[in-house]
């Protein structure tokens, strides 16, 4: 095993122990959980602290999620593919928030140590295009074009509720349909977040 499969295999193991005990976990508790001596854990990290942030930097990884979003059968309906989406994307949101709670000690350190700033941006950015591509197949039945949509999505899952209950609300909007039943007629076809012209 390389250096760099033993140090992802030790923080793959201490994480679900962080998330239930924050940095009060300790590294025979870590090295039990990966099936390895103590010792093993400190020649892979230089200290404790060390282990935590490789544990933090792993949670912030969206590489995975990002993964499974972009593998979401385009087949099936776009509710479908929404509803997925949502949950797939809760779930990093929920690990990420657990690890980042028990750790938020961390980000008082040294600012040569903490995340990368720009990785923020970067990853809303990837969240933002990978969703983009599930309103792809119905873009000719959309009022807006689907990187618009993606961000107004996004900004949605962030606000919490139920995924189904969001996913109808985003596709079939707030207000009770009119004329007998029938959807509202469409606003003017939009490309890119601007009116196009009639």
């Amino acid at each position: 095993m390389s250096p760099d499969q033993r140090r992802a295999m030790i923080v793959a193991a201490a994480l679900p122990l962080v998330v239930e005990h924050g940095a009060s976990v300790t590294t025979a508790q870590v090295a039990r959980a990966a099936g390895i001596g103590e010792g093993t854990v400190f020649r892979a990290f230089a200290d404790k602290d060390a282990l935590l942030l490789a544990c933090m930097a792993e949670a912030l990884r969206a590489d995975d999620t990002l993964a499974h979003v972009r593998a979401i059968d385009l087949d099936q309906p776009l509710a479908d593919r929404l509803v997925e989406a949502v949950e797939t994307l809760r779930a990093y949101m929920t690990r990420m928030g657990a690890v980042a709670g028990a750790l938020g000690h961390l980000h008082r350190r040294d600012p040569a140590e903490r995340p990368d700033p720009g990785r923020r941006t970067r990853a809303m950015t990837a969240t933002v295009d990978a969703l983009a591509v599930l309103f792809e197949p119905e873009q000719d039945r959309l009022r807006r074009d689907p990187e618009y949509l993606a961000r107004v999505f996004h900004t949605l899952v962030l606000a919490g509720g139920d995924a189904t209950d969001l996913v109808d609300l985003f596709l079939n909007g707030a207000a009770v349909p009119q004329n007998g039943g029938q959807p509202a007629p469409a606003a003017a076809k939009v490309q890119h977040g601007h009116p196009s012209p009639a």
